[in-house]
């Protein structure tokens, strides 16, 4: 008998006393220790250093020197946090300067395109659990701000007729396209991007929107599909 028909034998059983069996076991394995509180804060600043020394020797000399080996080319003061970033397909990965990118991040490559190419300009931030699909060329430039559990896809991996994707059929080149966000755009949470869209100069598209046109510098976009429902101040650079 498992762990687990026990304890419903236990829990269904008339008898009352296997029910108090049942209770008592619950009882033991919820018990705690009756330590003081200062024992309690000593012991989480413990496991919270330890795991910012383990967390940080990681990053430093395991992570970001293999994902750098991934890179074709990749620039000064990368900084990865939460692991590796998980890489498919037959992608070219370009890295600027002071990029800080999730270790819960997928990229990837279309493998019938020729060279699928991902570039990232210098101070750009890719957040937690992104993907990013790249067909031809996804172009992210400088000073980007990418939230958690953005899609950006340039490629989608299956075709849009239905037997042909149940044969397991790639998408076809049409549904395919690049992407480009341009310098200082800024892009909300659970954001996805389609393909053949660039994202202007300064835009911010809101949480959770589905951008299928391109938008012009310097809006604000929300919505499925992305609308355009705000113009801001442009900006003037040295």
């Amino acid at each position: 008998m498992s762990v687990t028909s026990l304890k419903i034998w236990l829990q269904t059983h008339p008898d009352p006393r296997c029910q108090k069996l049942f209770q008592l076991l619950k009882s033991a394995r919820s018990a705690g220790l009756p330590t003081p509180r200062f024992i309690n804060v000593i012991l989480l600043h413990l496991v919270q250093s330890i795991s910012m020394v383990l967390n940080t020797a990681l990053r430093v000399f395991i992570y970001t020197p293999a994902f750098k080996g991934r890179a074709a080319q990749c620039g000064r003061q990368l900084y990865l946090y939460g692991g590796l970033p998980f890489t498919s397909g037959p992608l070219t990965i370009e890295i600027g300067n002071q990029c800080r990118i999730s270790g819960r991040t997928t990229l990837s490559g279309r493998v019938q395109s020729a060279s699928p190419t991902l570039i990232v300009g210098d101070n750009v931030d890719i957040g937690w659990q992104t993907t990013i699909a790249v067909s031809g060329k996804v172009v992210i430039e400088d000073n980007v701000r990418i939230a958690s559990g953005a899609f950006i896809f340039g490629y989608s991996g299956h075709s849009r007729d239905a037997e042909q994707r149940a044969l397991g059929a790639p998408d076809e080149e049409e549904n395919t396209g690049d992407i480009i966000i341009k310098r200082d755009a800024w892009i909300g949470t659970n954001v996805t991007i389609c393909p053949n869209v660039t994202i202007g100069e300064g835009c911010i598209v809101g949480t959770g929107s589905v951008v299928t046109q391109n938008l012009a510098d310097f809006t604000v976009a929300v919505g499925n599909p992305a609308r355009v429902v705000r113009h801001l101040k442009e900006q003037h650079y040295a």
